[in-house]
């Protein structure tokens, strides 16, 4: 029996928190109980989470928001994410070197890094970067969700050059239905 690929709780946590600075915490909590994703209310994840739950979340959200509003939260959400990445999971150390760099070079330093540890965001699917001029982060979401959902990396990756590559970094988002999976490719002018 295969295992259900887990992602990190953050892709709901920062989600629910990004809803609420959006919203208001009342009616980010109406929200969630319209949308059938009440038992997000006081009871986040403390650990990896089933990336189902986050797929469904973003497309419970986009139905009741439509799909500016659900991207606005999203792209915010992955903001929060990177936050928390630099704050807890990115050592300092390495954050001091990555900065000290020029900026091709830490971008591909950051993203090989970053490369290690995919699966705790692409859960079932596929990151991948190139270094071609200008370089390019793609992540392959395999699991059934929206395209909206491409905006929640958009958030971590812009937030995470901007710190520690050169923070006048633009981030060109391309993402599209693909078959059955969704492709997200940030074109990255660094």
């Amino acid at each position: 029996m295969n295992t259900p690929s887990r992602i990190g709780p953050n892709s709901i946590i920062q989600t629910v928190a990004a809803l609420e600075a959006s919203f208001g915490k009342a009616e980010a909590e109406a929200i969630l109980q319209r949308i059938g994703q009440g038992h997000w209310i006081g009871n986040l994840p403390t650990e990896m989470t089933e990336e189902s739950k986050f797929h469904a979340l973003v497309t419970a959200v986009e139905k009741e928001i439509g799909e500016n509003a659900t991207a606005s939260i999203l792209e915010e959400s992955g903001q929060r994410t990177a936050k928390y990445l630099l704050r807890v999971r990115i050592p300092a150390i390495f954050q001091k070197v990555v900065k000290l760099l020029p900026p091709r070079a830490a971008f591909k330093l950051l993203l090989f890094a970053i490369s290690k540890n995919a699966w705790t965001f692409a859960g079932s699917g596929q990151f991948s970067y190139t270094m071609s001029r200008p370089p390019e982060i793609s992540v392959r979401v395999t699991w059934p969700s929206l395209p909206v959902g491409g905006n929640f990396y958009l958030g971590t990756f812009k937030a995470l050059l901007h710190e520690l590559v050169n923070p006048d970094t633009t981030v060109t988002p391309t993402i599209r239905k693909e078959g059955n999976s969704i492709l997200c490719r940030y074109r990255c002018e660094i």
